[in-house]
């Protein structure tokens, strides 16, 4: 018997065969993680292929080389259908084989696996599943679907209705929602292996395997049907080149094997919605999961009189737990009209310009450049507001006259205080809230990125889950969420305001086909120190299958442009790679 091996060696985008020795011929199958020799030296890898060997031990090709033989068996890898959603994978994000694999296999060795576990959740009593998706469901799977589940909606009654049909796999944000998740399934009965602690469970088979981003491409035998959680969360991304999307990868995993894969989302991306069908619930149950968004509009205050509202001032004088949200890191100046009080922004595409010399103002995402001059009122008096999270944190002790906690993703200071300040990590650090009050959220609105619009929407969602949405709770009144502003009436409110995230939806697609940017095309950014050449030999091909656009350079990065991802990922294939390092980022999530 002969095993392919891909080794697990980055830089080795090349299979090699071996001879399976006698004793591991009823243990070794394609996705088996064995130890071979190689060049020298031994390395890992994985089995992407066997047969069995002709007389003379020679390989598939014919040769009369004779194989050397596996050095180790290590244990159970991923399973066969995984070993080829890899390759796809690699193809659709210009990546390497070894680096899907490696996140699809234990963490520790699995020589051998428990008994099955597949008992179901029982029948949940209520669930907020629509009637279309039960009937789709009863036919033949397609398109993923996007389920609009309000942000204080719990998803486990529809993750326990679709595990009544076999193995379902969950893919969530953040291993917290998942040890969450899994607590009450197990609750309602269910056998759950977490990922990646329960590997080797989910491996031997279980009734809901959940896990975060890296579940995507976790074991589940008998895959039934695919839910993943929070599709909008930029989390689901992967980073590291292969920047792969959890959403893709477990939509085209339940594609293959024709399982129903469903994204639930409160406010889904337009690149979510335009590859899948929307399945809303009754407005007035999406309503009631969304918080009540008390716009503060304060384009009459004067610039100067600092950063607080008389709504914040009275809510931070409560008793109430209130978060407070003032994010600077990494985000647009703003500049205010010191005549009006608007906000300096790009006619063309709405991010917040900057002063970038005395005369002119300039759009860092569109490029777009205009005098020194108000939209509004035409004064050429502009101001630039600016605070942050520690001098907030005195002055709200100052005006609260109680003790003031501060997170950011550096650290805690006082962190279990009722009244927090911090940037948006403070909205993942606690678990409730009676207020959420953003400090000054034209800076997340106008911010010079693509997806700032949708990412502004994500946090009111965020906020909506901690105070808990309309309905009142038990011993207390319904929760709100605060956001002063001098753009009251930016899309991104509007949608919130009315519980309605398909109006943004319905703006940000149209932006998206005047700049022609994703999910209209497709859209690969490349850097590094062998960018230029990629980039030139792009320009050098003579009358390509595939046509790639270049755009750039911007900062030493360049953005190749293709119709679809199709084509993109198949024009990226045809280019030869430069001998220095090259970082291919396709679906870049910084635009």
């Amino acid at each position: 018997m002969v095993a392919r091996v891909l080794p697990s060696e980055a830089a080795i985008d090349k299979e090699f065969d071996y001879l399976v020795p006698s004793a591991a011929r009823g243990v070794v199958q394609v996705g088996t993680v064995v130890r071979a020799d190689l060049g020298g030296r031994r390395v890992g890898g994985w089995v992407v292929e066997t047969w069995e060997a002709g007389p003379s031990g020679a390989g598939r090709e014919g040769t009369d080389r004779e194989l050397r033989p596996l050095a180790l068996v290590s244990g159970w890898g991923p399973e066969p259908e995984v070993v080829e959603l890899a390759g796809w994978a690699a193809w659709r994000w210009a990546g390497r084989r070894a680096s899907l694999l490696a996140t699809a296999s234990p963490e520790r060795r699995a020589p051998v696996l428990p008994a099955a576990a597949r008992r179901p959740p029982a029948t949940p009593a209520v669930t907020l599943i629509p009637d279309e998706l039960v009937a789709a469901l009863a036919g033949e799977p397609g398109e993923p679907w996007v389920l609009r589940l309000p942000p204080s909606a719990d998803p486990t009654p529809v993750v326990a209705w679709l595990a009544r049909r076999g193995p379902t796999l969950v893919v969530v944000p953040a291993l917290d929602r998942a040890a969450v998740l899994a607590e009450r399934l197990r609750r309602a009965g269910a056998d759950v292996a977490v990922l990646p602690e329960d590997w080797a469970q989910a491996r031997a088979g279980a009734a809901v395997v959940i896990g975060s981003r890296a579940a995507a491409w976790g074991p589940c035998p008998g895959l039934a049907a695919v839910v993943v959680i929070d599709g909008h969360d930029p989390a689901l991304i992967q980073e590291q080149v292969p920047t792969w999307s959890a959403v893709d990868v477990a939509a085209e995993r339940a594609r293959r094997t024709g399982a129903p894969c469903v994204v639930i989302s409160p406010c889904p991306s337009v690149e979510l919605l335009a590859g899948a069908r929307l399945l809303r619930i009754p407005p007035d149950a999406e309503r009631a999961g969304w918080s009540v968004i008390d716009v503060v509009d304060r384009r009459p205050d004067d610039p100067r009189l600092g950063l607080y509202s008389r709504a914040v001032v009275d809510a931070v004088r409560s008793e109430a737990v209130v978060l407070c949200v003032l994010n600077r890191v990494g985000r647009a100046r703003l500049l205010a009209c010191a005549a009006c009080g608007t906000v300096a922004d790009c006619e063309r595409c709405g991010a917040a310009v900057a002063s970038l010399n005395p005369e002119e103002l300039s759009c860092p995402r569109c490029g777009l450049t205009r005098p020194m001059v108000c939209r509004s009122c035409t004064s050429t008096r502009l101001r630039q507001l600016r605070v942050g999270v520690s001098r907030a944190r005195e002055e709200l002790e100052a005006l609260a006259g109680r003790p003031v906690g501060e997170i950011t993703a550096a650290g805690e200071v006082e962190g279990d205080a009722d009244l927090v300040v911090g940037t948006e990590a403070v909205l993942h650090r606690r678990s409730r809230a009676d207020v959420v009050a953003f400090l000054d959220f034209d800076q997340h609105l106008l911010a010079a990125r693509l997806r700032a619009p949708e990412e502004a929407l994500a946090l009111l969602a965020r906020a909506s889950r901690l105070t808990g949405g309309r309905r009142a709770r038990s011993g207390r009144s319904p929760g709100r969420v605060l956001v002063q502003t001098r753009l009251p009436d930016h899309p991104v409110l509007v949608a919130a305001g009315v519980a309605d995230p398909g109006r943004l939806a319905d703006h940000e697609l149209a932006v998206r086909r005047q700049l022609r940017l994703p999910p209209v095309t497709a859209v690969a950014a490349v850097s590094g120190p062998g960018a230029p050449d990629l980039v030139a030999g792009v320009a050098s091909r003579p009358e390509p299958a595939v046509p790639l656009e270049v755009l750039g350079p911007d900062q030493d990065r360049w953005l190749l442009r293709a119709a679809d991802h199709v084509a993109l990922a198949d024009g990226l294939a045809g280019l030869a790679r430069p001998q220095e390092r090259v970082r291919i980022d396709v679906d870049p999530q910084r635009l």
